[in-house]
């Protein structure tokens, strides 16, 4: 997913560059304070420089290799590994942060009222989605691997996009756009699963991507729900 605004907190969370020392005297030493010697020790680096690292080499299409990614920060695999638990993890935290940011992103640019506001975000949402080159890469490269971080129990992945989902449909309902009969978890999760299935339908079933049917979908699932409503007031 296209990054499209400044990076999060996390990824914006680099240590500052250190000030240069001064040159120490080849006539006389410099004194040596506590506060010297921390200064001229190596950094030492933090999670926030794993997951910049990680988004790095997501948006150049570099596939993470812990060892790696250890080598770079200057820190052993095992403390990578205490830090993210698993690669898929990893792969989780990158794409659910990237896939709130394209949530925010059509939230802010979707126009309309009502189930077509709703309708207009997932549109805008899919396309930011289907029209990412590092994704395709990554769901062509190994498409079983993919879908497992992507869809799969184990990942983080679909259970956060699910709940960014929700929060976008609860504000619609307390904006009066949409008075749905289903319960808000059980919509959110139809929603990303019509979604992945047309998305990822390459992975899937082999077939194109097809984001117009999602959407189509999509509409109608949330127009019935309201002329479900409207005729129980009746």
């Amino acid at each position: 997913m296209k990054r499209t605004r400044e990076p999060n907190r996390r990824a914006a969370a680099r240590r500052p560059e250190r000030l240069k020392r001064p040159a120490r005297s080849t006539q006389q030493s410099l004194p040596v304070t506590p506060l010297t010697r921390r200064l001229e020790a190596p950094a030492r680096a933090t999670p926030q420089d794993l997951f910049a690292l990680a988004m790095d080499w997501w948006m150049k299409g570099e596939r993470f290799d812990i060892g790696r990614m250890a080598q770079e920060l200057g820190v052993s695999r095992a403390t990578v590994f205490r830090w993210v638990g698993t690669r898929e993890l990893l792969y989780g935290e990158v794409l659910s942060s990237l896939f709130a940011e394209a949530l925010d992103t059509a939230r802010r640019e979707a126009r309309g009222e009502g189930a077509e506001l709703i309708t207009d975000i997932t549109q805008r949402l899919l396309h930011f989605i289907v029209e990412d080159e590092p994704l395709r890469r990554f769901v062509q490269q190994d498409p079983e691997y993919a879908m497992r971080v992507l869809m799969s129990k184990s990942s983080t992945v679909e259970q956060r996009n699910a709940a960014s989902v929700r929060a976008a449909l609860e504000d619609g309902v307390r904006a009066g756009h949409i008075r749905p009969a289903m319960d808000l978890d059980a919509l959110a999760y139809v929603i990303i699963r019509i979604g992945e299935s047309f998305l990822y339908r390459d992975a899937i079933t082999g077939d194109p991507p097809d984001v117009e049917s999602a959407i189509t979908a999509i509409r109608i699932l949330l127009t019935a729900e309201q002329r479900k409503e409207k005729e129980g007031l009746a």
